[in-house]
């Protein structure tokens, strides 16, 4: 088994690992990732006040205080779910925004003027005016793939313009400010001439909006992230990177995001109107499913550890335990070591690929329900799972129960292991003995 792990670990770094290396690193990949991470406290916010709008109780509940929430979020939805409309509503204008300004950053440009020309971009093709009201249609998830590709093409422009001297060049003696905006003259009107005429071309050729037509090119790969088969890769390569000492969460959510977003906004416009939630692979099942505690579903590893005869691993369970219930594990993956190391490569690549089979079979078969709304990653993994399923304690149970199975998982390794350092521990307190005794003598 041991030389099973080498050559895996061996193969993850010399093939797989620059691969991810280079990908993580890409300027339009990280800039997406770091737009995602900027409007995730909005998303936040937002989607805990769904929790108000639609109580979770039974219509037909005896308790009083149960049918006074669900009176009241009934005759007061609307107000309550305005703030959620101005942050999750508009999600792709965060995006967006995030996007163009952390792109335009790497890129050493004015992030200012780069993040407001992506804005009016993205308003350019997805918020027509109708009788003097704006369109929020596609401010939501089902404008985040357009809003991606529109903020990168207005920088990418921008830039292009720049580099060639296609702009309006202004004196030295003329203020940054003043100058950064007659900058950035040229490229709105650039802007103008190319997304403008390609928004009437596809409306008047598909009778369909731009957001719609990259909606629909990117609704098969929708789908596709979310069977079970897309689920199992994505776990997979998130671990074995992981393994090789590679942040593999950070690659794999670069990639990620936009889609469990969409799927995320499909499952909440489903629970407005009282349907089935379509979508199961979310940020919240990956967060609160899988890495239950960190990568490899670590967040009850440290009480093990505590108890371990090993004096090593009794300290590192100690320093490891409480950032652990907040999925911050790299104390026990760095300092058992689990990384790199053969006697734990089943149960951490394994183990979270048995817990994401078994929370995918129980939201598939109606046995607890799907995410609607995103809790902060750092939320203890019962109670996220709990709060992202509009607190259904169902969800929080299994969270709990999937914690526990990778627990028994660990065991006979953590067994093996702890025989292995104990023998080092009494070999490495021999010398120590032998010179008390010639001392003694």
């Amino acid at each position: 088994m041991s030389m099973v792990s080498d050559r895996i670990s061996t193969f993850i770094e010399q093939y797989i690992g620059p691969v991810a290396g280079r990908v993580a690193a890409q300027q339009h990949i990280s800039s997406i990732r770091d737009g995602f991470i900027a409007a995730i406290p909005f998303l936040i916010v937002g989607s805990c006040l769904l929790a108000f709008a639609f109580p979770p109780f039974d219509p037909q509940t005896q308790n009083w205080l149960a049918q006074a929430w669900l009176k009241f979020a009934a005759q007061y939805q609307e107000q309550i779910l305005m703030p959620f409309n101005m942050t999750m509503g508009v999600m792709t204008l965060f995006i967006t925004a995030g996007v163009a300004f952390s792109l335009a950053n790497r890129y050493s440009m004015s992030a200012f003027s780069s993040t407001m020309l992506a804005l009016m971009s993205f308003m350019l093709v997805s918020s027509p005016m109708h009788d003097g009201n704006l369109s929020a249609a596609f401010m939501g998830g089902t404008g985040i793939f357009t809003g991606i590709l529109v903020a990168i093409y207005a920088v990418e422009l921008q830039r292009f313009m720049q580099k060639k001297g296609l702009t309006i060049k202004l004196p030295e003696q003329v203020p940054p400010q003043i100058a950064n905006s007659f900058d950035t003259l040229t490229p709105i009107v650039a802007v103008i001439l190319t997304l403008y005429p390609l928004s009437i071309f596809v409306e008047t050729q598909f009778g369909m909006q731009l957001p719609e037509v990259i909606m629909a090119m990117f609704k098969p790969l929708v789908s596709a992230s979310d069977n079970y088969f897309s689920v199992v890769l994505a776990v997979l390569l998130v671990h074995l990177l992981w393994f090789a000492g590679i942040h593999g969460s950070s690659i794999v959510a670069g990639i990620m995001t936009p889609f469990w977003l969409a799927n995320l906004t499909e499952n909440q416009a489903a629970l407005a109107h009282g349907i089935t939630l379509p979508f199961t692979y979310t940020e919240p099942f990956h967060s609160f499913f899988i890495v239950i505690g960190g990568a490899g579903a670590t967040m009850l590893l440290p009480f093990l550890l505590i108890r371990s005869r090993s004096i090593h691993l009794q300290s590192i369970g100690k320093v490891s335990a409480v950032p652990g219930l907040f999925n911050i594990n790299e104390p026990v993956i760095f300092g058992m070591p689990i990384v790199m190391n053969p006697t734990f490569f089943i149960p951490f690549v394994f183990g979270p690929v048995i817990n994401a089979s078994i929370a995918y079979a129980a939201i598939k078969f109606g046995i607890i329900d799907a995410a609607v709304s995103l809790a902060p990653w750092t939320t203890p993994a019962p109670i996220g799972a709990a709060w992202a399923a509009n607190w259904a304690i169902g969800s929080g149970l299994l969270a709990l129960l999937l914690a526990v199975n990778a627990l028994i998982i660990y065991y006979p390794f953590v067994k093996a292991y702890e025989k292995t350092l104990l023998a080092q521990e009494q070999q490495d307190e021999q010398p120590g003995i032998a010179s008390g005794a010639a001392v003694a003598a």
